[in-house]
């Protein structure tokens, strides 16, 4: 047990002044009035630490290569076409590396979770990993992820991703998508193999993610859904959808239903389902959406990075619609910058301001920061997300000298975060009770960086 003491601390119900926070095994079990003797003081403003809805680390080794353009033809298919063919190279030992790399980056940024939408299962060939025993090993490359994040310290939601078509209508996979594709039986095996691994690895659950309805039908959703459910009956469930606007024109061609509506009519959503992007929906799709009580994940660096859209947040909050942010392709790696750009689409669209607060909280920066922390939290069905009796202890620290340089009093600190500082304000990073960055400083943040290094020259070579 240790006892921690803070001047400024955002709990549930908003900001609160001198508490003392109690911690058992990585979980909040007391806040109390005023310092106890024995508590240690937090220097600096106390946070939730922020949850990443969508990753696929292997990503981040691709950033930056594929902004050279085409003639002006360049979209999110000509750079899915680059990707395919970096991927092509990597091993279950450069995935760890990368991952390692990323999940580092994602402390020191402020995520303590990240939910991974992992599909990358085979090797370089497109064929099952063998293991000692003369058989299969289809998690080779989940286990690769798993020790990332337990060498870095991230809390883990690991989501094996069913994709088994290059589009609709059961479109055979192209040479770009061999090593993604599993029969719904080989894949119910992984997520098995996977739900064992979470037994061995502290701080990590289990989902799955259908790719997308392109890249599977409605009877290998729900076979996979199933089996998960019975491993969990709370396991998450991310799917991309609705993203390109030529993915929902192609919905509409095959299933004569937009991609939100199609699967609102074909497949029983609940909480623990997160719509990835759904960029491209309506108004009866966003009702749908809530009625279900899903939540919509958005990833707005990479969305801009790709040229996909902007999703209607304005419309889908009014409308008490839950939100989780992620970094998804990693062009960007930093939950404030998320946020910001959240709300500076809505500004350019409306052209207005502060479109993001709310009733409730005036501050646009601390009403998004709650709502993304919460709902990252349930897109993961992790018991995070918030600071308050009974919740894991991941918290974030702010570096006092970085936020006295702006409007700093409890009213304004988010804003000045989100909005106003250009440099990183996260000084202390905690994850179910552990400090995993202090001082802006990760223990194996350089180690990590050089093999990284490596690894990129000779990707790039």
């Amino acid at each position: 047990m240790i006892k921690y003491y803070a001047e400024n601390i955002l709990l549930s119900g908003g900001w609160a002044t001198d508490q003392t926070i109690t911690i058992e095994d990585g979980i909040i079990t007391a806040i109390t009035s005023g310092k106890e003797n024995s508590a240690v003081t937090f220097i600096g403003a106390v946070i939730p630490g922020m949850v990443n809805c969508h990753s696929h680390a292997f990503q981040r080794a691709f950033a930056g290569f594929s902004e050279q353009g085409s003639e002006g033809q360049d979209s999110f298919w000509t750079w899915r076409n680059i990707m395919y063919k970096f991927l092509a190279q990597l091993s279950q030992d450069d995935a760890q590396i990368i991952a390692q790399q990323l999940y580092i980056e994602m402390l020191k940024a402020g995520y303590t979770r990240v939910a991974e939408f992992h599909y990358l299962h085979h090797d370089i060939n497109g064929n099952t990993y063998e293991n000692n025993a003369a058989g299969t090993d289809l998690a080779t490359m989940a286990e690769a992820i798993f020790k990332a994040a337990k060498s870095s310290g991230i809390g883990l939601t690991m989501l094996p991703v069913l994709y088994q078509y290059a589009g609709f209508g059961r479109q055979t996979p192209n040479e770009g998508q061999k090593r993604f594709i599993n029969s719904t039986e080989q894949f119910n095996h992984l997520v098995s193999d996977c739900f064992t691994l979470t037994k061995q690895y502290a701080n990590t659950n289990l989902g799955i993610a259908p790719h997308s309805l392109r890249a599977v039908d409605k009877e290998a959703i729900k076979q996979a859904v199933k089996h998960v459910r019975s491993l969990d009956n709370k396991a998450p469930i991310h799917i991309h959808i609705a993203e390109q606007q030529q993915e929902v024109n192609d919905c509409l061609q095959h299933y004569s239903k937009r991609p939100v509506q199609w699967l609102l009519d074909n497949i029983e959503l609940d909480e623990h389902w997160c719509l990835i992007h759904a960029t491209h929906i309506n108004e009866q799709e966003q009702q749908g959406i809530i009625a279900s009580k899903a939540i919509a994940g958005i990833c707005p660096t990479t969305e801009a990075n790709l040229g996909d859209g902007i999703f209607p947040t304005a419309e889908f909050l009014a409308l008490n619609g839950t939100f989780a942010i992620g970094s998804d392709s990693h062009i960007s790696v930093n939950p404030i910058e998320e946020l910001r750009w959240l709300e500076y689409t809505q500004r350019l669209i409306k052209q207005q301001r502060a479109v993001l607060s709310s009733a409730e909280t005036a501050s646009v920066g601390q009403n998004l920061w709650q709502k993304a922390a919460a709902g990252g939290a349930q897109s993961t069905n992790s018991n995070t997300g918030v600071i308050a009796v009974g919740k894991q202890a991941d918290l974030l620290v702010l570096n006092k000298q970085q936020t006295n340089l702006f409007a700093n009093n409890n009213q304004h600190l988010l804003d000045s975060v989100i909005f106003a500082s250009q440099k990183s304000t996260i000084k202390d990073v905690m994850v179910n009770g552990r400090w995993v960055v202090k001082n802006g400083q990760h223990a194996q943040e350089h180690s990590s960086a050089e093999n990284f290094t490596i690894l990129l020259a000779k990707l790039s070579a």
